[in-house]
């Protein structure tokens, strides 16, 4: 097994050649970059000795966990992606760590980074992860970088949701490429809280496929410059802009002019309700429908006609003659006299006379036979 040692950076011949007549506790002590990738390196041993260390590079190893780091209170960047890292621990005292690159792992939860409060980089694309598995964040890790985090780059990591993520408002890289977000409203909602977004990559997700997806995200992110690679042209954002402000105006007058007009687009005329309007829970009825009912239960009271239960009239004409028996039937026409009907009305004389007005409204609700007719 190979261990980061202070011995193994002795044996390098790298830092050898740097000493430049330094003896090697003294280059150790100002040692300020440390290169150690793709060294078949498995663990981390005691590297005390490099107090100013700022920079580690130790990716594309085999080192299984994150240990040993708590002497680097002044390391600003550590790069151990392509590792074997299957936990994010063991990082609380490196509290001026701003670029952390964890990408290529195995890890599956984002935590241990409550006291990180400079980061402003966290890479953490491509875990390797079990079948059906995705990454996770812990909701106290993102609180924590919710005021400096500004790049995080979560590409190909099966993600879904990002709603958890709408805590990190100063965020200015968003790369989140080849996930299964397919959600376009809650990705609008969370784009929505981060104002300060400039570069976005959304590529290889299904939320791609989306009518007008590349539109809808330009007029959230008022200042994204760069979408899944392509550039934003400031006069199409403007455009965008401008087209969904006048879209939504125009819907809020619709909604205003429904809520303080009236219910019904016109006014009542009949003669029970002329120059009313409908009130709430009013049942509409057509004007012509309505008058008819009024007049038919006035008229109807005058002559003692009771309205339920009519089934046939009978009402006779003092014009119609013996002659007019043998023309051909005709359709009833409106006129002022009255017609002659052999239609019997339970409890009415069969000999009342019943004016031609009043038959004309009733004969859709009364089955009547002529017996006359008028021969001109």
């Amino acid at each position: 097994m190979v261990r980061l040692t202070v011995d193994l950076i002795a044996k390098s011949r790298n830092h050898f050649k740097k000493k430049r007549g330094l003896s090697f506790l003294d280059y150790i002590k100002t040692l300020t970059h440390l290169h150690f990738s793709s060294k078949n390196i498995e663990d981390i041993g005691d590297l005390s000795m490099c107090r100013n260390l700022t920079v580690l590079y130790l990716y594309d190893n085999q080192i299984i966990s994150i240990c040993n780091l708590g002497f680097a209170s002044n390391l600003t960047h550590l790069y151990m992606q392509n590792n074997s890292i299957s936990h994010i621990d063991n990082l609380y005292n490196l509290h001026k760590l701003s670029k952390l690159y964890l990408g290529g792992n195995r890890i599956s939860v984002v935590e241990g980074l409550e006291q990180l409060h400079e980061l402003t980089e966290l890479h953490l694309e491509n875990q390797r992860l079990a079948p059906g598995e995705k990454l996770l964040f812990d909701p106290r890790t993102l609180v924590s970088l919710s005021e400096s985090l500004c790049v995080l780059n979560i590409n190909n990591n099966n993600i879904d949701d990002v709603r958890d993520l709408t805590v990190l408002k100063e965020l200015e890289h968003f790369s989140a490429a080849h996930n299964q977000l397919d959600n376009m409203e809650d990705l609008e909602e969370v784009f929505c809280c981060w104002p300060q977004l400039l570069l976005m990559d959304l590529s290889g997700n299904p939320v791609c496929k989306k009518l007008k997806y590349r539109d809808r995200l330009i007029t959230v992110c008022k200042k994204l410059d760069v979408l899944d690679g392509r550039e934003i042209p400031e006069l199409t954002r403007q455009f965008l802009i401008n087209w969904k402000a006048s879209k939504e105006a125009k819907k809020k007058k619709i909604n205003k002019h429904m809520l303080s007009g009236p219910l019904m687009p016109y006014l009542l005329t009949n003669d029970l309700n002329a120059g009313q309007r409908p009130h709430p829970g009013h049942t509409y009825i057509p004007p012509h429908v309505q008058r008819w009912k009024t007049q038919q239960s006035l008229w109807a009271q005058n002559v003692k006609i009771p309205t339920n239960g009519l089934n046939r009239v009978t009402v006779s004409s003092p014009k119609c003659s013996d002659t007019d028996a043998s023309s051909p039937p005709r359709p009833y026409t409106r006129s002022s006299q009255s017609t002659v009907l052999n239609t019997p009305l339970p409890g009415l004389d069969p000999s009342v006379t019943i004016p031609a007005d009043l038959l004309f409204l009733l004969q859709d609700r009364v089955p009547v036979t002529r017996s006359r007719w008028d021969g001109k």
